[in-house]
């Protein structure tokens, strides 16, 4: 699963991404745990523009035909298992990918009856582009609102060792296929979610993130040395 993210300098997507389209106020406070239900950076490409842009989503997808926007509490994350049956994801992954970039991401490891948090983050120090879907709800009230689900997938090597599950995270090189709104075979767009994530590193971090409203720079700061774990 993928429960909470890091977003120190939300800058460096529009650098780093190549965003030559529409770019919000990202504001400059770092972010160093944004759990579900805020707001998150995530890149879009629009049939009529063609162009990478950022906007501000909302984490937890409300399906289109949702009665209520109460639903997105519970679409936090989409299986890749399940991307292309199950209602609510099967036409965002037809029509509306997007990218879901971070510097990192959290998962929680069971030791007895605790959760230990670790912080995983590419050891190139890159950003990280979690595949994504995004959708567009309107309200009774005629409010609208755009909100996204993080993909996930099995957990590879030196990650399961943490979580059976983690975000899938797609290569830079496949950015372009997979926002493409042309793009709509399934199984190429499943072939990009199967490729091998960047190398990561993860580090035990205080339990204080277990807290969803905690955001402070201690949350990013190693707890403890964890030798030969993912060497």
């Amino acid at each position: 699963m993928c429960g909470r993210v890091t977003e120190t300098d939300a800058t460096r997507i529009v650098r780093e991404l190549a965003i030559t389209g529409h770019v919000p106020e990202l504001g400059a406070t770092p972010r160093y745990n944004i759990p579900p239900s805020d707001f998150v950076p995530v890149v879009r490409v629009f049939p009529r523009e063609l162009v990478r842009r950022l906007d501000l989503l909302k984490w937890g997808l409300v399906p289109s035909w949702a009665k209520d926007a109460s639903i997105g509490n519970r679409l936090v994350n989409a299986r890749v298992e399940s991307v292309t049956d199950k209602a609510a994801y099967r036409e965002p992954f037809e029509r509306r990918r997007c990218l879901v970039v971070v510097d990192g991401f959290y998962e929680w490891k069971r030791q007895g009856r605790l959760k230990q948090p670790y912080l995983l983050r590419a050891r190139s120090g890159e950003l990280l582009a979690m595949a994504g879907l995004w959708e567009r709800w309107t309200s009774r009230d005629g409010e609208i609102v755009e909100t996204f689900v993080v993909i996930t997938k099995p957990a590879e090597p030196g990650v399961v060792e943490i979580h059976d599950r983690m975000p899938a995270i797609l290569r830079k090189e496949d950015f372009d296929t997979w926002l493409s709104p042309k793009q709509r075979d399934a199984a190429t767009l499943l072939s990009l979610l199967g490729n091998t994530s960047p190398n990561l590193v993860a580090t035990a971090v205080t339990p204080r993130v277990n807290k969803p409203d905690y955001d402070a720079p201690d949350c990013v700061e190693p707890l403890t040395v964890q030798p030969g774990l993912f060497d």
